[in-house]
């Protein structure tokens, strides 16, 4: 959830609800994870759980998002790291200097670790993550940049400025830095869809084939779909599917076989089932489904796809559970399996360990991380030991 100005149900303003809430394959050495001498860790033990795939051996790196500018925020970028066998997280202290840092994102070579500086004069960062030196910071030309992604080429960096409802793109060099932005397009159309006075970008990714860029807008009720042109970075707009009205889609996630996808929608709390067309870039959204959150207030937040496309899984905020679904007809349709406690208030983002053995919950109003194994024969979650404490954590990267 970004910052930005929208009002969402109950009349509370991104802002205001997030200072709200806040009161509530490298090895680890060389990256965000390797624990200072001067450093004591913290450790979430681990537990026992299903069977999982066989883990990578010793501790892995783990990098955690927050909010520096809010009441019992963090100070900058949470570095940890996480054992694959037992899920237990163990503190390795903080890369300061780096303003509100709530979302995260990697390099494809696995060298770079870029954020966002969700704040009103937006800016993304890179960091090298072997000696952990700030690359510099670029202005993203819009306010409160909430998501980033790096194009699988890995030459250009994608950010998604909220507030503003823009999209943005920047160089990356062959060290990771980055270069001066060399696009910015603002959502104009359509009209901002009910209860909400603009465009709001909240997301933006890359097609699994690389032919095109899409971006959620949750003002417009929209996903745009852009050609990215790889020599002048620039966007070209080719495509629009709109959602219901009022549904505020959120985030969007790719099949593995690149003819599905599935989209959140904060507003009205459901998920939907999109085809799309890899050729044309055309996204075509279905009907709106069940987030298994019942009656209650409940804002999803991200959906995920496990790599070889059998299970699907939703982060449900207010019924703070995880919710799961079995992926039909090669991708075609989800059935709503169950929904399990992430064991934390919240639950803002969610990511998957490169095995795919374990899946992190950014827990925001408990300031928590939880840890699920992921069972590979039927896609069943269990707790893997104690939430890890993390300041008003809104981003668990783990590498």
């Amino acid at each position: 959830m970004g910052r930005g100005a929208r009002v969402s149900r109950g009349g509370w303003s991104r802002r205001r609800l997030v200072g709200a809430l806040a009161v509530a394959a490298l090895p680890a050495s060389a990256a965000c994870g390797s624990t200072p001498a001067d450093e004591t860790p913290e450790k979430s033990p681990g537990g026992s759980g299903q069977a999982s795939p066989k883990p990578s051996p010793g501790p892995r790196p783990l990098c955690l998002g927050t909010y520096t500018s809010v009441d019992g925020g963090g100070t900058g970028i949470g570095l940890a790291t996480y054992d694959p066998a037992t899920g237990g997280i163990t503190g390795a202290g903080t890369l300061t200097g780096i303003g509100d840092p709530s979302y995260l994102a990697v390099h494809p070579d696995g060298r770079t670790l870029y954020t966002v500086n969700e704040r009103e004069d937006g800016a993304v960062t890179a960091v090298r993550l072997s000696d952990r030196k700030i690359l510099g910071s670029r202005s993203t030309g819009g306010a409160g940049p909430c998501h980033l992604s790096v194009h699988p080429s890995g030459r250009w960096l994608l950010s998604a400025n909220y507030t503003s409802g823009s999209v943005a793109v920047h160089p990356i060099d062959a060290e990771g830095a980055l270069g001066e932005r060399t696009d910015l397009v603002t959502h104009s159309t359509p009209a901002p869809g009910p209860g909400q006075e603009g465009p709001h970008a909240h997301q933006i990714v890359t097609s699994p084939d690389g032919r095109h860029v899409l971006a959620v807008d949750l003002g417009t009720d929209t996903v745009y779909t852009y050609r990215l042109d790889q020599r002048r970075g620039t966007l070209r707009e080719v495509s629009q599917a709109r959602t219901r009205p009022g549904a505020g889609p959120r985030h969007l996630t790719f099949h593995p076989g690149g003819r599905h996808a599935y989209l959140a929608n904060e507003v009205d709390d459901t998920v939907a089932v999109c085809a799309y067309e890899p050729a044309t870039g055309r996204l075509t959204v279905g009907e709106a489904q069940s987030t298994g959150a019942g009656e209650g207030t409940n804002y999803p937040a991200q959906i995920l796809v496990t790599a070889d496309g059998s299970y699907a899984y939703l982060a449900n905020r207010g019924h703070n559970s995880l919710a799961r679904y079995a992926v039909e007809a090669d991708g075609a349709r989800l059935r709503l399996l169950d929904t399990v406690p992430v064991s934390g208030d919240f639950p803002r983002q969610i990511a998957f360990s490169p095995d795919g053995a374990l899946l992190f919950t950014a827990n925001q109003r408990s300031g928590t991380v939880s840890v699920f194994r992921v069972n590979a024969d039927n896609g069943e979650l269990r707790l893997a030991g104690e939430p890890f404490t993390s300041p008003v954590a809104v981003c668990a990267l783990p590498l």
